[in-house]
């Protein structure tokens, strides 16, 4: 097998296995903060006025086309140096800022696809009981647009925990982060990335899965409500 020692597997282990908290508790806080800054994106784009929707559209467009590798970079190395507005942060919040506000421009995609699948007749029937703003969202919008959107937000906390292991370039002590510290005091870094791998695998791989079964869920319940809206139209 090559290189491959089976002593050094078990003895990285526990090593590596030490930064899964840090991983999991950073993917739980990027993807929280993607939920919410995703929905606040949403309701600025609502905004009726061209010019600041132009300007919203833009700043997401270029959220989405930097690599998330520069933004970490940027927030944790070049922000504090920015007069005046600048600010140094630790490295789990520059984490989840990056993280977070590079996802959240993709979340907020998903809720404005969902909300628009709201049928035309619910706005207006929530107009017609003169219901307020808050109490046609909360009450009638939300309640059918979130529930569609769940797989696809599924998916995108396996994607964002999938990339939380960038946060080790700026020294936030995930798994990689501590195989890597493994590999380069033994010079092993062959166990110690497998570790990462398998780690990686076993957290992702049962994810994926209830998230098919919910997408195949859902599938089969608007299926199920289509024929009836067709003949209601």
């Amino acid at each position: 097998m090559g290189n491959w020692s089976w002593p050094t597997f078990f003895e990285a282990f526990p090593i590596v296995i030490q930064g899964l908290g840090i991983t999991i508790s950073l993917t739980i806080a990027c993807y929280l903060f993607a939920l919410v800054f995703g929905f606040i994106w949403t309701l600025v784009r609502a905004i009726p006025i061209t010019p600041i929707r132009w300007v919203l559209l833009a700043i997401m467009e270029f959220i989405r086309s930097t690599p998330p590798l520069v933004q970490l970079f940027f927030i944790f190395y070049a922000w504090p140096m920015i007069p005046v507005v600048g600010v140094a942060l630790d490295p789990f919040t520059s984490a989840v800022l990056g993280l977070g506000i590079h996802y959240s421009t993709y979340i907020g995609e998903v809720y404005r696809t969902g909300i628009n699948a709201v049928d035309k007749g619910q706005w207006e029937a929530s107009t017609a009981l003169n219901y307020s703003t808050g109490k046609k969202w909360t009450k009638i919008i939300l309640p059918q647009a979130i529930p569609p959107t769940i797989p696809m937000l599924g998916n995108y906390l396996i994607i964002m925990f999938k990339e939380v292991p960038l946060a080790s370039t700026i020294g936030v002590l995930g798994i990689l982060a501590m195989a890597n510290d493994y590999g380069a005091q033994h010079w092993k870094y062959l166990e110690a990335l497998t570790i990462v791998a398998i780690l990686f695998l076993v957290l992702s791989y049962p994810s994926a899965i209830l998230i098919n079964k919910l997408e195949r869920k859902f599938n089969k319940r608007f299926e199920k409500k289509e024929p009836t809206g067709s003949k209601a139209g």
